[in-house]
């Protein structure tokens, strides 16, 4: 009971950036370019629902809370919720539905093709992330799923080339996503050392 509680609230929480970005609208609380505001906020609440996703399983390893692994899943989803907002605001306010427009621009800036290709990787992993597609995609499912490094790396460049001048923030956002991404290269290593190491043993003891 306690569990389901802390999810729904952490569902509630996580809902409060869109829910304020609908008040501003409402109200005419976005600035003099609200399109631009809605755009800019939901692009970087995808960040952080993606830095707080990869967070998961490193405050788990080091402060030996597992319980926070049963909220991964919900974390990430929120992050596919935030850049699918972050899309239809390009969608809508940017090119009018205008389709050829949208290819166009795909093919032409750098920074949008970035951005659609990690959209399309986070949409990817928001419709496996069942049980359904674990059990049918077996080990596939994993290497499908690290794609969310990919997504983590392309979502900051494509900040990164979006801002263009100031890029303290996106600086920030790389050095934050390094820093997670390095703690699993460095465990992924320590892993291969200690399976190589166990190796020899083992084959000495089958003598």
């Amino acid at each position: 009971m306690k569990r389901r509680l802390v999810k729904i609230v952490v569902f509630v929480v996580a809902l409060l950036p869109a829910a304020w970005l609908l008040r501003g609208l409402l109200i005419g609380d976005l600035g003099v370019n609200p399109a631009e505001t809605i755009q800019l906020q939901t692009g970087r609440w995808a960040l952080k629902f993606l830095l707080i996703t990869l967070a998961v399983t490193p405050v788990r390893r080091i402060f030996h809370w597992n319980v926070v692994i049963q909220y991964r899943r919900m974390l990430g989803l929120f992050a596919f919720f935030y850049a699918t907002l972050h899309l239809l605001t390009w969608i809508v306010f940017v090119h009018y539905f205008d389709v050829s427009f949208m290819i166009e621009d795909v093919f032409k800036r750098p920074f949008i093709t970035v951005g659609m290709t990690v959209f399309v990787i986070l949409f990817a992993l928001a419709v496996t992330s069942n049980r359904w597609s674990i059990r049918k995609l077996g080990r596939k499912w994993g290497t499908l799923h690290r794609l969310v490094y990919l997504a983590a790396i392309g979502g900051v460049i494509h900040f990164w080339w979006l801002v263009k001048a100031d890029i303290t923030l996106p600086r920030r956002w790389a050095a934050a996503f390094a820093v997670l991404l390095g703690m699993r290269a460095w465990w992924w290593y320590q892993k291969r050392v200690t399976t190589s190491a166990r190796r020899p043993v083992a084959a000495a003891s089958g003598r």
